[in-house]
This record gives C-alpha cells, structure tokens and sequence, in this order.
C-alpha cells in the first residue's frame, strides 16, 4: 500500500528498531532501508532518533551517526543520563519519544504518508493525530520477537502494519558488508537492553 506519488517521511526511534531487529537476529542495513523507501514514492526526509552519553569521551555509537548524517538521514540525538538503579544495575534514561512526536506533527502538513519505525505504544496518539489530518500511518515492527516489540494498541491503530522480519532481505545487513556501505553494528547496544516502560536502555553494572 504504496504510491509512487506520496511524498513520504520515515521516523526511526533508534533503539528500538534495533531492540526488535536483534530479536530477529539480524542488523539493519541503513544504506538498504533509505534506497527500498525511496523506491516507494517521494522520500521527503528520514529522521533517525538516539540518545547518547554526554560522559563518555567516546560513543561507540558516533560511527553510525556521522554514516548516517552523510547520508541522507537527519540525525536528532540528545544528551542521556546515567545513573544506578535500586537493582544496583547501570541504566541509561535517554527517551526520544517527545522530539519524535514534534518532528512528526510539524512535518505531517508536509507529507501524505508517515512510516513509523517503532513498537512503542506511546506513540498511539501521534499515529491519531497525524491520521487526523489526512495522511496515512505505516508502523514498522515486530510481532516475531520474544517478547513481541509491537504494542497491540499502535498496530491497531496504524493504517498498515510492516512486519519488521518480511523486509529482512531488503533491508538486512549481509555481514560480509564493509562498513562503508552499511553502518556497523551499535556496539553499545549490544550491552543495553531497552525497556520501554522504565523509559530507559539498561546495561550490566560496571565493575
């Protein structure tokens, strides 16, 4: 349910499209995911959304936001904060969903077709509203993972639903691939474990 008149704008909550592609056991192919959209209509902008660390002098994620500022993405990152939970566990609250949200409305005049990369529930009422305004909603995720990253209310209320693992060969990183092609794995999300409700990435104390 695509048309190669829309003009179209991808939004990728950074975290959890990668929570939900590790869960089916496979990396993202940015290069890939921008040039099978772009095939689909007018691709007017492709956000990707991240928190990083202010502390750490360097982020393993950096490689992957310079890749992709170069190109064709608009990378929106914020400071994240790090702090110990009662668990005595290291967790890093860094939730993007408010800069999404924004993005999303003040774009939605601009576009007819909105592809949402995300599970997140929240997101219920910004699908509503854009939806509201005459433009489609496409939710990309999964229902294939263990758990499931796809909230049953966002998958209801989208106009389509994208499978996350039905594009693993249009959009899936061959790991033959050299990274100037396709971004390397998020190194540090390989530590992380992201929990939306705590709105946080979580990782094992340090030692």
């Amino acid at each position: 349910m695509f048309y190669a008149h829309e003009r179209m704008a991808l939004f990728i909550d950074g975290a959890n499209l990668y929570s939900a592609a590790r869960g089916l056991n496979f990396d993202i192919d940015y290069k890939r995911l921008l040039d099978h959209f772009r095939a689909k209509g007018t691709l007017i902008r492709a956000f990707y959304y991240t928190a990083l660390l202010e502390d750490q002098e360097y982020s393993p994620l950096r490689p992957l936001i310079d890749w992709l500022d170069y190109n064709g993405y608009s990378v929106v990152t914020k400071p994240a904060k790090e702090f110990t939970g009662a668990d005595g566990r290291r967790r890093v609250k860094g939730n993007m969903d408010i800069e999404l949200a924004i993005d999303a409305l003040e774009m939605a005049d601009k576009i007819d077709h909105l592809i949402l990369f995300s599970g997140d529930g929240d997101f219920r009422r910004l699908v509503d509203a854009v939806q509201r305004r005459g433009k489609r909603v496409t939710v990309v995720s999964t229902m294939r993972s263990q758990p499931p990253m796809i909230a049953d209310e966002l998958r209801r209320q989208a106009d389509q639903f994208i499978e996350l693992e039905s594009l693993r060969d249009a959009v899936g990183r061959a790991h033959s691939d050299r990274p100037t092609s396709a971004p390397a794995p998020l190194r540090n999300d390989l530590d992380y474990e992201y929990d939306d409700d705590e709105e946080a990435l979580d990782r094992p104390a340090r030692a």
